[in-house]
């Protein structure tokens, strides 16, 4: 998605319109789940939204500011797996991002915590490499194509 469009289909990969899927949560509204949380979170760092970043992290871990400046070009997310118990989740992610001519991405078991009714990022234990999808495998952007007749 190069234009943004609140039509268009959401960044976190859910399949809905933005419009329909993040924005709210963007705009205030409270995440039901932590799974919708990470999601809003992921279009968020798509859009480079600083500031709902920071408004979704816990107080005890967030950092007193968030440049997004040099973050790279990030393109799909997948959820692997997401819980959540009483105020406490979990959520399994691995987000998908263009490095230079190739592609990279981050996996992330991530914890939240529900304070008064909203959910909350608190921290994850991360890994990051470098992908290298074959001739055949579905494209890393997210189009749905080959790798072979997309990016590469």
């Amino acid at each position: 998605m190069s234009e943004f469009d609140p039509d268009n289909q959401c960044y976190c990969g859910s399949g809905k319109p933005y419009n329909a899927c993040c924005q709210p949560f963007h705009g205030g509204a409270a995440a039901p789940t932590p799974e919708t949380l990470m999601r809003s979170r992921f279009s968020a760092f798509v859009l480079a939204d600083s500031d709902y970043l920071l408004a979704t992290w816990h107080p005890d871990t967030r950092p007193p500011a968030l440049d997004l400046s040099g973050s790279p070009a990030w393109v799909s997310l997948q959820v692997l797996s997401a819980s959540a118990r009483g105020d406490a989740g979990k959520v399994h992610f691995r987000a998908l991002y263009r490095a230079g001519s190739g592609w990279g991405y981050l996996e992330e078991n991530s914890d939240f915590s529900r304070i008064e009714g909203r959910w909350l990022y608190r921290e994850g234990e991360t890994t990051e490499g470098m992908l290298k999808p074959g001739r055949n495998d579905r494209c890393p952007c997210g189009s749905g194509k080959k790798y072979k007749a997309c990016c590469l």
